[in-house]
């Protein structure tokens, strides 16, 4: 696997820290080297990725070689540090690894760290396949060293998750114990970051002078007619011309530049490219970052080359590319006369299957956050109630029939959306609902602030005992680390009293009754502040199965199991509620809101083995 790959990648380069917070599509990377790690190795999952980066940073000053993983977003969080240490430096090679999520399939947004790479004039590296990924890392690491700057890595969504067979190196022994030396190079100060951003711009060009002769940068081809693409794209282009070339009509002559390094942008080797060519056609995913750089480059060098791509309308704005987008895309940028919907040579490929029906993403049977969720809105049926979601598996909760996520923005903004929506409608009850592992993450400011600014809303932690939707990663309050060490527990309800919360108030929300009572009583408490409910039931994937159910269909009439849960495991079938046991977990959820005691526990003997 990709991720694995840039793992091992970072074993054989001789990390000596690792550390990351869980986020799709990155986080198959940091247990790879916890798995595989032989030596000295500190591996953590951190509380954030802001906490993830410095701890990193402090183990790269100090001189040892120093990765850290997340996903797109999670760079957001990590941006305050990362844009000081571009300035301050590092002593050991440090690689930022930043997965971008094109599509976007497990994300908030697509935004593209390349351009983020720009902006903090950090090098980024863009790998193509987890073969590439594997050699690449190792690359960053000795180019990080050797300029003294933390490197961003950018891996995408199919080249972490993609397979192939990589061969390993043997990893660097480390040179020598690092030590931290006292040096006012490591203390920012507006002279010194004046004096190494001159350094900064300084060695920019000279790195993309180095960029331009990068083994991963390639540039083949003659011709008039040019092709551009980075990445996974690469790929696509490769299957888009051998599609093209299949189809019996042949290619005009042209050339083919790959960029492995976006930024600092080897103007050298795009240069080269440049020369001869009328018209250019850029292949990339998420911003037209290519795109613009080569317009500038022909612009200073005021070379008439039309540049073509996203921003010309080429390619799409938005999403994945694809084989049948990049082809039509090639195809008529040959002159070619490419159908609307397939690529060429679509007579060639098999068949296209039916559609598949639609399966938006739900909440797993049995999960506790849906117990959570309806003992909130059964409570609130004659209140007037905001419900503020947060980034989790909870997220799911937004959709019919629970219709209990009103707002959604990052990691950590519903407590603070909630405060601001009590401000401007405050004959409204508001929720803020967060998960545990995003509690520790950047909840405990938020409700920091609500209890010094009194601003009375309910703060609802969904506790599962796990990072669910990323994986089942630990977290501060789980006591393991991935180290493998037992830590201390760090109760949720001890931290809320001691930043001042009042009422705080444990449930199991798989007692629905009592949980809707706690609800009442966290409302009521609002009078005097903000109050705090901690739903606890461990997640289904880290606790076994209960007891198995079957619907009398005969005394089934109100299909409220159907209509108010919305459980993948319960379906209709011939107008009566059915309970598939291949997916139910056992929670009695439908049990318990079944008004004709329609729906029994089957017996140890009578369930199926």
């Amino acid at each position: 696997m990709g991720n694995e790959a840039i793992g091992l990648g970072a074993l054989a380069a001789g990390v000596r820290v690792v550390t990351g917070y869980p986020g799709t599509p990155s986080s198959e990377i940091l247990p790879t080297v916890s798995a595989r790690k032989n030596g000295p190795i500190h591996v953590e999952w951190s509380v954030n990725e802001k906490v993830a980066l410095e701890v990193a940073a402090g183990a790269a000053m100090a001189g040892a070689r120093a990765m850290v993983t997340m996903k797109q977003v999670g760079l957001n969080v990590a941006a305050d540090p990362l844009m000081s240490l571009a300035y301050l430096g590092v002593k050991g090679g440090m690689v930022v690894v930043v997965a971008d999520d094109p599509g976007p399939i497990s994300s908030q947004t697509e935004q593209d760290t390349r351009t983020f790479g720009l902006f903090s004039k950090l090098p980024v590296f863009d790998p193509a396949s987890p073969e590439e990924a594997y050699e690449m890392v190792i690359d960053a690491f000795e180019l990080s060293e050797r300029y003294g700057t933390p490197v961003l890595f950018r891996p995408t969504t199919r080249v972490c998750h993609g397979n192939a067979p990589v061969a390993l190196r043997e990893a660097v022994a480390e040179a020598a114990p690092a030590r931290f030396v006292k040096d006012p190079r490591w203390v920012i100060f507006p002279k010194l970051s004046y004096e190494n951003h001159v350094k900064i711009e300084q060695r920019l060009p000279v790195i993309a002078e180095e960029f331009s002769g990068y083994r991963f940068n390639s540039l083949a081809g003659r011709g008039r007619l040019g092709i551009v693409t980075q990445g996974i794209s690469s790929g696509y282009v490769a299957e888009a011309l051998a599609i093209l070339a299949e189809s019996g009509r042949p290619l005009p002559a042209h050339k083919l530049l790959r960029v492995a390094t976006p930024h600092p942008f080897p103007k050298t080797l795009a240069a080269d490219f440049l020369d001869g060519l009328e018209r250019v056609l850029v292949v990339e995913e998420l911003d037209p970052y290519l795109e613009r750089e080569l317009q500038r480059l022909a612009g200073e060098r005021h070379q008439p080359v039309t540049v073509l791509g996203k921003g010309s309308g080429h390619l799409p704005l938005a999403g994945e590319n694809t084989i049948a987008a990049v082809t039509r895309a090639i195809g008529g940028f040959f002159g070619f006369d490419m159908p609307a919907a397939a690529p060429a040579g679509a007579a060639t490929q098999p068949a296209a299957a039916p559609p598949l029906p639609a399966r938006p993403p739900v909440l797993c049977a049995g999960c506790s956050h849906r117990n959570s969720y309806l003992a909130v809105k059964r409570s609130m049926r004659k209140r007037r109630a905001i419900f503020s979601g947060d980034i989790g598996c909870y997220t799911l909760g937004n959709a019919e029939p629970l219709n209990m996520v009103d707002t959604c923005l990052c990691m950590g903004a519903g407590i603070n959306m909630a405060q601001g929506l009590r401000v401007v409608q405050p004959d409204a009850v508001q929720f803020a609902f967060i998960g545990d592992s995003t509690f520790f993450h950047s909840g405990i400011t938020g409700v920091i602030n609500a209890v010094y600014n009194r601003t009375p809303i309910v703060v609802v932690v969904l506790d599962n005992s796990t990072t669910a939707m990323t994986g089942l990663q630990p977290h501060p309050g789980t006591g393991d680390t991935m180290m493998g060490d037992i830590a201390p527990k760090i109760d949720i309800a001890t931290v809320l009293r001691g930043i001042g919360v009042q009422h705080v108030e444990k449930c199991d929300p798989m007692q629905l009754e009592e949980a809707e009572a706690a609800v009442v009583r966290a409302v009521d408490a609002t009078a005097h502040g903000v109050a705090a409910l901690i739903f606890e039931s461990p997640c289904i994937h880290v606790c076994p199965a209960g007891p198995q159910y079957v619907v009398d269909a005969d005394a089934c009439q109100c299909k409220e199991c159907i209509i108010k849960l919305g459980c993948p495991a319960i379906l209709s079938v011939d107008g009566k509620a059915w309970i598939d046991n291949s997916l139910c977990h056992g929670c009695d959820l439908c049990l318990q809101v079944c008004r004709f005691d329609a729906i029994h526990r089957l017996s140890p003997a009578e369930a199926a083995p």
